[in-house]
């Protein structure tokens, strides 16, 4: 599994002109889910989303996570995250997961990150088109490939 991470001021989710999901201070976050991935992959990735120290303390250093500083996330499915793009000029997205597989583990993440956060989080809506709205804080954005941990 791959996540774009980004700290935000706020953003938001829109389908068809409709808001799906917003928040204020927290973590929106871009899943792609890979054909290889397993359940270990997303409870690694969950922890490890929820416990990042990427929040400034008092002092103004990030000491605090997401959870500390009672933020909201919203995950949203991002399949070109697995874009391959050596060959050519048409990315091939072959190692991300078809939708029989990716579609539970999208759900499974999302069911797993509210367990480990402590409450619902915002999602957009798997394989629609949406408008994805932010205002990054910082900017804080760190990429996350659950492939790449240390064992």
């Amino acid at each position: 599994m791959r996540v774009v991470l980004q700290r935000v001021q706020e953003a938001s989710v829109r389908i068809d002109g409709q808001v799906k999901a917003a928040i204020n201070k927290g973590l929106l976050l871009l899943l792609g889910v890979e054909a290889a991935d397993t359940v270990e992959d997303i409870d690694w990735l969950c922890n490890k989303i929820v416990g990042l120290r990427i929040f400034s303390d008092n002092d103004g250093k990030m000491n605090l996570s997401v959870k500390d500083v009672e933020g909201d996330i919203i995950v949203v499915s991002q399949f070109t995250l697995h874009a391959n793009i050596k060959k050519g000029t048409r990315p091939s997205f072959i190692k991300a997961a078809k939708p029989d597989k990716a579609i539970p583990m999208y759900e499974q993440f999302v069911e797993q990150i509210q367990k480990v956060l402590g409450k619902a989080v915002g999602t957009g809506q798997f394989g629609a088109d949406m408008q994805v709205s932010l205002t990054n804080d910082g900017p804080v954005t760190i990429i996350i490939d659950s492939k790449q941990r240390a064992f």
